[in-house]
């Protein structure tokens, strides 16, 4: 049949009542829902087995948050998680993330690509050496602390990164003294500390453990910051379904009012 034929042949189509558009649109939807459904559940089953990259910073999620990692191992017995220790977060997040599916930690810089799941809030706490002055105090002030030799860190780190552990986002900049060696990762900061004066601020799960693991730190209570949003941070667009599932797992647990729902967060 030539092509004429067949536009004739479509112009003798049967055409739809305005009732009857309505009513296909309203089944499309019903059927791709019900089809993306299926789609997901396939995926599961099929990655059921699949290894998932959790990628975080300082002490690993399975001390800092259990709950969540204990949840996701009952509902999914068969998927195994290889954590793996980054370096902070420098660049694009997204880039940044291109070694794991999935990163714990608190949030680095975010934008319409990335997605975060708060997974709870923690209170910061000042991290120093214990002959430091303010070793012997109970708790701190943030106005206090403002004027501190801060731990320096890598010009390639984030400076949504590094300024939350120096305490810009209170002093609305950096620090005027800071120590001139480079930290990149939780390693290397710690080990700038052992050699110096200075101090830095942690979300305080993760300085209660470097309190426990370094004799020479001490971990102060910090009052006036805002707190660490320890975070589930994965690509918006590209997530694989068993971390859709263990973020869903981490909103689920949640008690934090701000983590209720995931949200792909934009930088301004």
């Amino acid at each position: 049949m030539s092509s004429a034929c067949t536009a004739r042949a479509a112009r003798r189509g049967v055409k739809l009542t305005p009732e009857g558009e309505a009513f296909l649109a309203k089944a499309r939807v019903a059927v791709e829902s019900e089809l993306e459904a299926e789609r997901e559940a396939q995926a599961l089953a099929s990655t059921a087995h699949d290894v998932v990259k959790v990628g975080f910073v300082g002490p690993p999620p399975t001390i800092t948050a259990p709950e969540l990692f204990s949840a996701f191992a009952t509902a999914y017995p068969n998927a195994e998680i290889a954590f793996r220790d980054l370096p902070f977060p420098r660049g694009a997040t997204r880039s940044w993330l291109e070694p794991v599916d999935v990163a714990f930690c608190h949030q680095p810089e975010l934008d319409s690509s990335i997605l975060a799941q708060v997974v709870r809030t923690e209170p910061r706490v000042v991290i120093a050496r214990r002959r430091h002055p303010l070793s012997q105090s109970s708790e701190v002030d943030v106005e206090s602390v403002l004027d501190q030799t801060f731990i320096g860190y890598h010009p390639n780190v984030q400076a949504a990164w590094s300024s939350f552990h120096s305490l810009d986002d209170h002093r609305g900049g950096p620090p005027e003294s800071m120590t001139t060696d480079w930290a990149e990762t939780s390693m290397q900061m710690l080990g700038v500390m052992s050699s110096c004066e200075a101090i830095t601020t942690l979300p305080a799960c993760d300085g209660k453990l470097v309190e426990d693991a370094i004799s020479d730190l001490v971990a102060i209570p910090l009052s006036g910051a805002s707190p660490a949003l320890l975070s589930l941070i994965c690509p918006a667009d590209d997530c694989p379904p068993l971390v859709g599932a263990l973020v869903r797992i981490a909103a689920e647990l949640s008690s934090d009012p701000a983590a209720d729902r995931a949200i792909a967060a934009r930088s301004g």
